[in-house]
């Protein structure tokens, strides 16, 4: 294996496993109520499947990390260039993609356009397309120790947003929180996440501000990585890091609950202290005692080299499988969990089944793209 890949080789794979995860997560069968692991927090809280979309966030810095000298080489002019057309680009995909297919059907069974004015204008992409820009720029214009400052301040400065402006009684509750009336306000309710049963969305507009921090904290977890070496030194003071941010997190929580939702800045220390940890240890395993024999780590590094195109072909395919009918009142997507998984493993069972498989199409998808030598890049 040449250097270049085995540099890589922790990176793939924990990109890799992020996308396996999320498409999990993201993929339940219908039927039955999903293993509670694999569900976002109700509200305040922290579940495993909440350390998916920061440590995609943490993935974006982390690479962000191998190209940085690079963009230091092209001049302010090709690099802001570079990453506004990325970011334009990210974000529009994500837009489209909840306006995919782009029509719909009325009472009368006829198929008409569909409403833009109905259209998610934030969303999982748009929030990493965001995150990536402002996080370019941090590190890019400013020394080290001012974007560690502009990180502490969008952490406290969010805290404290979210006290002054929000709910005096309840600034932290779903309708009570500073960044649902901006939204509102900016975005219009038609524009809003209605999954909750209200309009909110999860990936709203002042949420993006302490979530850029999951960026800066991959950025210099990589190049802390890319200086000091991989050694059990360099490892050691990543997990004390990691540890040191999970017990500051733990003590905010008691003033400014973990939460999701609303990407508290407990939030962004409980799970970037998780994804140093986990950096650590897959760095440890795959390139320091090479424990890959088996070469395990080839499953997620499939994932990990085409992360943006698999997920949104994710998300594509379940939109097509809700849209199929086989009759008037059943689409593919409930139909193949009824008669097929629901029917030899009922309940909780089935419907982590039926995630598996689809994660499994998803990866096949990948491992042709990757022998055909087709990388997706954005």
């Amino acid at each position: 294996m040449s250097p270049a890949k085995e540099r890589f080789l922790s990176l793939d794979v924990f990109r890799g496993m992020t996308i396996c995860f999320m498409i999990i997560v993201n993929t339940p069968g219908s039927g039955a109520i999903p293993y509670s692991p694999l569900e976002h927090a109700t509200w305040h809280g922290f579940t495993p499947t909440d350390l998916v979309f920061p440590s995609f966030l943490f993935a974006v810095g982390n690479a962000m990390s191998f190209s940085f000298k690079r963009f230091q080489e092209v001049g302010n002019a090709a690099f802001l260039k570079k990453v506004l057309k990325r970011t334009i680009l990210i974000f529009l995909i994500g837009y489209l993609m909840y306006w995919f297919p782009f029509f719909g059907f009325n009472n009368a069974g006829e198929i008409i356009a569909a409403p833009i004015k109905n259209t998610r204008i934030m969303g999982v992409l748009q929030r990493i397309a965001l995150c990536y820009f402002f996080a370019s720029l941090m590190v890019h214009f400013l020394s080290p120790r001012k974007v560690v400052a502009v990180s502490v301040a969008l952490l406290i400065g969010y805290w404290l947003l979210l006290l002054g402006f929000g709910d005096s009684s309840q600034p932290f509750s779903i309708l009570g929180n500073a960044g649902e009336y901006l939204d509102k306000i900016l975005l219009g309710n038609s524009h809003l996440y209605h999954g909750e049963g209200v309009p909110f969305d999860p990936e709203g507009l002042l949420g993006t501000l302490p979530a850029i921090v999951n960026v800066v904290i991959g950025f210099f977890a990589g190049k802390f990585l890319q200086d000091m070496g991989k050694t059990f030194e360099s490892l050691t003071k990543l997990m004390l890091a990691g540890a040191l941010f999970i017990f500051i997190a733990l003590c905010w929580d008691m003033v400014f609950p973990i939460n999701k939702k609303l990407w508290s800045s407990s939030f962004v220390l409980i799970t970037s202290g998780l994804d140093l940890i986990i950096t650590a240890a897959l760095v440890y395993i795959l390139e320091i005692k090479k424990w890959n024999s088996l070469r395990w780590s080839h499953f997620f590094e499939i994932f990990g080299k085409n992360p943006l195109f698999i997920y949104i072909l994710s998300e594509l395919l379940v939109v097509a499988l809700f849209m199929i009918r086989v009759s008037p009142h059943e689409n593919v997507y409930g139909y193949v969990n009824r008669i097929f998984f629901q029917a030899i493993a009922p309940g909780s069972f089935g419907s982590l089944l039926f995630a598996i498989f689809f994660m499994l199409f998803c990866w096949s998808i990948g491992w042709w793209l990757n022998k055909k030598k087709i990388y997706v890049r954005v």
